[in-house]
């Protein structure tokens, strides 16, 4: 039994052996290929943070320095001014085109988007607000949102309720999913998908009781019930 266990010791160790005697010949063969590898792994790590430090942060600088004054005309709901910007001002537009790799150029995205739409031009609207990425849990919602409405504005309704759900499930709160939850369910209402508009419905009136759109929710759903008999 003790020379089983011995003998078995013994292999195991010839194993480890052999495995890291093949791994020292493959580095001995290989080291050419394995020193140009990791330098070049290096290299781009160099470059990476060389282009985060040395170009972007400065890009990122500069832009926040000119997105101020679009935001205040956006504020003061002169839309063209914030869009276009003036002889002394860049508007989002311009930021957004000439930034757009930056964390302020992607904001200027959705204000461009945004813009747009209140604007009436529906299709810019969308091509914008498809680029902003934010990954923030309030504003990609709105952002989210806003495209749908875009798309309702152009009868495509599936697009629409596609959008409002997106929005909706993107982080459910009790603020912005029922309002999206519910402007899906007009839409499918519209589409005469009654029974996916009763259970957003339904939805609203279980998950999000304590929200404004639950108010007058059992209403809707009451309505849909006689109408899908």
């Amino acid at each position: 039994m003790a020379k089983n266990k011995k003998q078995e010791v013994n292999d195991t160790v010839e194993t480890i052996d052999n495995a890291l005697s093949r791994t020292e010949r493959f580095i001995e063969q290989n080291q050419k290929s394995l020193t140009i590898i990791v330098v070049a792994i290096l290299a781009i790590v160099a470059i990476y943070f060389g282009y985060k430090r040395l170009y972007l942060a400065p890009k990122e600088n500069e832009a926040r320095s000119q997105i101020f004054q679009a935001q205040y005309y956006f504020e003061q709901d002169s839309l063209r001014l914030a869009l276009n910007g003036n002889e002394n001002d860049l508007g989002f537009l311009q930021i957004a085109n000439k930034y757009g790799m930056t964390k302020t150029g992607n904001l200027a995205n959705y204000y461009v988007g945004i813009c747009y739409r209140e604007m009436g031009e529906y299709q810019k609207a969308i091509e914008y607000l498809k680029k902003f990425d934010a990954g923030d849990q309030m504003v990609t919602p709105i952002a989210y949102g806003a495209i749908g409405d875009c798309y309702v504005e152009l009868s495509q309704l599936k697009e629409a309720a596609k959008f409002y759900l997106k929005a909706a499930k993107y982080v459910k709160n009790d603020f912005t999913s029922p309002i999206f939850f519910k402007k899906a369910g007009m839409v499918y209402e519209e589409l005469n998908q009654y029974d996916k508009a009763l259970d957003l419905y339904k939805t609203i009136l279980n998950e999000y009781p304590k929200s404004i759109e639950a108010r007058d929710i059992e209403k809707d759903i009451a309505r849909l019930n006689a109408l899908m008999k």
